[in-house]
Parts: structure tokens; sequence; C-alpha cells
């Protein structure tokens, strides 16, 4: 039955926006949701963020969403430059010296912590190498015997923040010279995918993962001991000229929805929406996991988390945008 659902859900969420007028009159006032730009970060939870968000926005208020494939880095720019997109799903705030200046500025307003638990960037092994070489979960282990690492930091992909804190902080740590390498993926996809390799053979792997992610509650990974978490120096690490790098770690991450000034004037009603729309670790990992264990689409796996917490998104919607969203799901 809950298969059944799920297809004739899927097939709504991939039609785009309804067309009746009766339907696009969503807001209480009787004017109807325009066009929305949101980005479509290039990592699984920002995805599926994403494709929750817009499911409700077109088949809830009847807005015509337009996705904006994206990263961190090239959204803040675009936004300060041009101001779109509108809506920037998953933002690392700690992680974007960008970040606090452009909400100064008022380009930029924060709606809500969309990860409510936070995030948690960090570096990790393999919990089997942690149990075979426990000194490895430390970096001065690492840094005594790379060889047992691999010899290489598996990092994140250009245009991502921490691909230039990460950067940073080896400098600071001077991994080269002691023998270790620094491997740049190419997108998030090779990271995830570097990680099942490794595990598949048992082999080393040391490198950058976040959570809430499908791949750490698929791979059980042991956080890396690398000393406490600097502000200063971690504000200095995430410019990509910073003059003296200086170890850091990453602090717990405030996760968060934010929306251009000018959308806060235009869709008020929308932003009451976003405001709403956060997940819990624990939630969004399940979402993840089934998405990867079913090798399901981001539309597929919005469905899926619709179909399975109504109890949580009945409750960030107008009442109107819930009935209408009833008949669907």
């Amino acid at each position: 039955m809950k298969k059944t659902i799920l297809g004739a859900a899927l097939v709504v969420a991939t039609m785009g926006a309804p067309t009746s007028p009766f339907i696009q009159s969503a807001y209480a006032d009787g004017h109807s949701c325009g066009t929305v730009s949101i980005t479509e970060m290039d990592w699984a939870s920002a995805q599926v963020v994403t494709a929750v968000a817009t499911f409700l926005m077109q088949q809830g208020y009847g807005c015509d969403v337009q996705k904006v494939p994206s990263s961190t880095v090239p959204a803040l720019t675009s936004l300060a430059e041009t101001g779109e997109p509108d809506i920037l799903t998953e933002v690392w705030a700690n992680s974007t010296p960008a970040y606090e200046g452009l909400l100064d500025e008022g380009k930029l307003v924060e709606l809500t912590n969309v990860l409510s638990d936070g995030g948690i960037e960090a570096w990790w092994i393999p919990a089997y190498l942690a149990e075979s070489n426990p000194e490895l979960t430390t970096m001065e282990g690492i840094l005594a015997n790379p060889a047992a690492v691999g010899g290489k930091f598996h990092d994140c992909p250009s245009g991502w923040a921490c691909d230039i804190i990460n950067n940073n902080n080896l400098k600071a740590l001077d991994v080269e010279s002691q023998g270790l390498e620094r491997f740049q993926h190419g997108s998030g996809e090779t990271l995830q995918t570097s990680i099942a390799s490794a595990y598949a053979d048992k082999a080393p792997w040391f490198g950058y993962y976040w959570a809430p992610t499908a791949v750490l509650g698929k791979y059980p990974m042991v956080q890396v001991q690398v000393g406490e978490y600097d502000a200063e120096a971690h504000t200095c690490n995430g410019d990509a000229d910073c003059a003296n790098p200086t170890f850091s770690a990453y602090p717990k991450a405030k996760v968060v929805t934010a929306v251009s000034g000018a959308f806060m004037e235009r869709e008020p009603a929308i932003a009451e929406l976003l405001k709403n729309v956060a997940f819990t670790n624990a939630q969004m990992g399940d979402v993840l996991a089934w998405r990867l264990d079913n090798n399901a689409s981001n539309e597929e796996a919005a469905v899926y988390f619709l179909s399975t917490y109504p109890e949580v998104w009945g409750n960030w919607l107008s009442d109107g945008a819930k009935e209408k969203l009833a008949a669907l799901l």
C-alpha cells in the first residue's frame, strides 16, 4: 500500500506546479505564488531539502519553482551580486565567511536551522581501521605513520567551503612534508564512493566527511581527534588567501535555510513555510539511507519523507496548503 502511495505521489511530484487557478490561489489574500528560484546544492542532504521544499511550494502553494544547481560559495556570490537565487538551502554558516557579512548588509535573511540538531564536519577513519590501529584515531598517530591510512587525505571538491578550510588546515600541519598527500575528489559522489570502496576491501582511508549523511549511517566511521576549535583560526582558514593558516577543528555546524532580502518582501507566505521546514539528523539520516539503498531519485526521497513523516511536515503548512496536500499524500 505504501508503495502505491509513493508511486502516485511521485507522479504528482514530477508534474511540476499545478495549473488550476483554484490551486494557484493559495494565499489568504487570494494572490498566487510567483516564480521562485531555489538552490540545488551538490550534496545529498541539501538535495533532499530542496526536493521536499519544491514539492510543498508547487503542490501546496502553486509556485513555479526553478531549481538552480550550485554549491555554497557560488550561490552566496551570485546572491551578493545579482540577488539570485531566492532561496539557499542547507548553508553551513560556520564554514562560510561571507555569510555573516551578507546578513549584516540585509542581502540575506536567515529563516531557520534546517538541520535542527546541527551538522558535524570532521576528519574520519573507518571503524575497522580504528579497531585494528587505535593510534590512528589521533592526528599525531596518523602523521607518525601516514602509510597506515593509505598516505592520502580524501578531501571535498572544489567550490565547497570545506575545500578551502581543509586545505589551510593541511598547510598548517605541513602534512605534505610528512608523507600525507591531499587527494581532492571531483564530486561528492566520488568522495562517497571512496568510502564505500574502502569498506568493501577493508582498505585504509582517511579524510573529510560530514553528518547527517547516508554514508556515515551505512559505514561506521570514527572521528579523528585533531585538537580544539579556534574561532579566529577557523575564520582565517575559510579564506583562500589566509596569510597564516593555523589549525582549528570544525565547530558544530549551524546549518540554515536563508533567502534574499527581496524574496522576504515578495513571497512572505513561502518564507513562513520555509521557517518551519527542518529535519532532525535521525530523520535526514533515515531518508538518505533509504535513498541510497533504493537507488532513488531526490524526488522519490522527498515523497518517502512526506509519506513517512506526515506528523512532522503537516505542521509546517498553512491550512489551505495542508488541505491540498492531504488530497495527494
